[in-house]
């Protein structure tokens, strides 16, 4: 059996190519991508099981690949996007819209995620209700009908790059009125 390794160039500069331990002549992301898919891994990570944070920072932080829940697999990987697809199509803007408007004052995300949830009948861990309950949570805000009460829980790369582990919003006046 041969062993698939796919190492990305070291500094990516013009005319660097990735290298797999098979030998496969990989010159540029797409091609590697392909050859990590033909493969059985991951085409995000390309098998490593890790993706960084924010890419193009340095020192690169990294953390579990969230396309193939950190397995570097690609069956995995499908069954993720799979999940994802049917949670966007479940859970709609005008769901956790419904629901933000049931909540009197200030309310965190994994609330709202845990509401949806429930108003759907989903089982935890089925579906990624949390990140498309955060994602949706984050229209509402750009929109105007929400506004975040949360400060960064952590910051990974200054103020550039900030983490939220379960942020806080509340309804903006207009939104009730």
């Amino acid at each position: 059996m041969t062993k698939h390794t796919i190492t990305p160039p070291a500094a990516p500069i013009l005319g660097d190519a990735y290298v797999c331990d098979c030998g496969e002549d990989l010159p540029s992301r797409m091609s590697a991508e392909v050859h990590a898919a033909e493969t059985g891994q991951c085409s995000v990570c390309l098998g490593s099981a890790q993706e960084p944070v924010a890419p193009g920072f340095v020192p690169e932080l990294t953390r579990d690949c969230t396309a193939c829940a950190g397995t570097g697999r690609r069956r995995e990987q499908v069954v993720w996007q799979l999940a994802h697809a049917e949670a966007e199509q479940l859970i709609t803007l005008s769901v956790v819209r419904d629901v933000v408007a049931g909540i009197d004052g200030p309310f965190h995300l994994s609330e709202v995620a845990d509401a949806v949830r429930a108003g759907l009948g989903l089982q935890t861990g089925r579906l990624p209700v949390g990140p498309r309950v955060r994602d949706l949570l984050l229209r509402l805000q750009a929109s105007g009908e929400i506004t975040m009460l949360s400060a960064p829980d952590e910051l990974l790369a200054g103020t550039d790059v900030v983490l939220y582990r379960d942020p806080q919003w509340q309804r903006a006046r207009t939104l009730g009125t």
